[in-house]
């Protein structure tokens, strides 16, 4: 895969200045919706925003959703919007990043790490990497 694939990784605290500083952007949780309920979710209220909820792969079938692009253009994002995709731990968020770039939008980026992270040695998830171990602000419903 070249290097063009996608805008490329940024560190969730890089994704959270970002969103901070361009009202434009916008998060991407690409995660499904038992993983928003019963995880949580990035909290951009200090923003005054809040994050788009498009799931990349489609539960209970987990089949990538043919009409992902489509969601993110309903929810107004242009060719020219840096757009932030953040999963559980960065695979299912690189690939949405890959695939809005093969669509012609041109600021497309993973945030590694994802939500939760990998592991850590308790096989726990939210303390090693990801948008929670960098205690940026998230919420459980």
């Amino acid at each position: 895969m070249s290097d063009n694939a996608y805008a490329g990784d940024v560190a969730p605290q890089q994704a959270w200045d970002r969103l901070s500083r361009d009202p434009k952007a916008l998060l991407v949780d690409v995660r499904t919706r038992p993983e928003w309920l019963f995880v949580g979710i990035p909290d951009l209220g200090k923003l005054g925003r809040k994050p788009l909820f498009v799931e990349w792969q489609v539960f209970p079938s987990m089949q990538v959703d043919r009409g992902f692009a489509d969601k993110i253009r309903a929810a107004g994002a242009t060719p020219d919007s840096p757009l932030y995709f953040i999963c559980r731990s960065g695979g299912r968020s690189k690939a949405a990043a890959i695939a809005m770039t093969g669509q012609g939008f041109k600021h497309c980026y993973n945030v590694s790490g994802g939500f939760e992270g990998p592991p850590d040695a308790q096989r726990h998830r939210g303390h090693v990497d990801g948008w929670k171990a960098a205690a940026l602000p998230w919420v459980q419903e």
